[in-house]
């Protein structure tokens, strides 16, 4: 019993070629010697077939056009079309965020980290100053959002500060992102403490600040014990 090398349908013995593709029937048990085998065309294509690689400028500019294109179109809709509120802000924000995480990675891939993550921070803060047009005051853009975007953007900063300059591990790495939750709940419990106008104290976030310092203690301890540190890796299989 033999198949088609091209469309794989099952063949009679005495055809020479394949009733549905017309592909040439080849056994190689047949082939009277190893010249004339070397001069027989192969059943399967020698080249490996390669798609085109996507120009990162040419998709860049792509997305620019869409994501320009829908922040016009609805800022348009928003002035002529359904008033009342400036509901197209919000489509505009979100926009500028969708461009500028995607600036890095498809249009400059030369971004520096930093410069990245700033720009990111900015347009955030930009599109909860948009958010702020349609509501009925702006006290918790000033009071509440803008430090508390300033507080995470510093924590990422150190972050990836931390994973840049030092040697890099799943336990180091833990080790980092405990310790930055931990002072991130304790940052937003007095952020929101002072936007209230309430006394500075930490309730919620010492719960979470516990929990991380034991954890951290943990990570401490099986990083400065050699012995420790590898067998843990070992099981853990990191």
């Amino acid at each position: 019993m033999s198949y088609c090398v091209n469309c794989g349908v099952e063949l009679d013995r005495s055809l020479s070629r394949c009733p549905l593709c017309s592909t040439a029937v080849i056994n190689p048990a047949a082939l009277p010697g190893k010249s004339q085998t070397e001069n027989s065309t192969a059943p399967f294509p020698e080249k490996k077939g390669q798609v085109e690689e996507i120009n990162r400028h040419d998709l860049g500019l792509l997305i620019s056009i869409v994501l320009g294109g829908t922040a016009f179109s609805s800022l348009m809709l928003n002035l002529f079309v359904i008033r009342g509120s400036w509901w197209s802000l919000l489509i505009i924000g979100a926009c500028v965020i969708l461009f500028f995480l995607l600036f890095p990675a498809l249009i400059y891939t030369k971004t520096p980290i930093y410069v990245s993550l700033l720009f990111d921070g900015l347009s955030t803060v930009l599109y909860l100053y948009f958010i702020s047009f349609i509501t009925v005051s702006k006290a918790w853009f000033y009071g509440l959002a803008v430090p508390i975007v300033v507080l995470v953007m510093v924590l990422v900063l150190i972050f990836v500060w931390l994973l840049r300059s030092f040697k890099v591990t799943m336990l180091t790495t833990g080790l980092y992102f405990f310790t930055e939750t931990a002072l991130l709940c304790v940052g937003l419990e007095l952020l929101i403490d002072r936007y209230l106008g309430l006394d500075f104290r930490i309730f919620w976030s010492a719960i979470v600040f516990t929990v991380c310092a034991v954890i951290d203690s943990a990570l401490i301890t099986v990083l400065s014990r050699r012995r420790l540190r590898d067998a843990v890796r070992k099981r853990l299989h990191f």
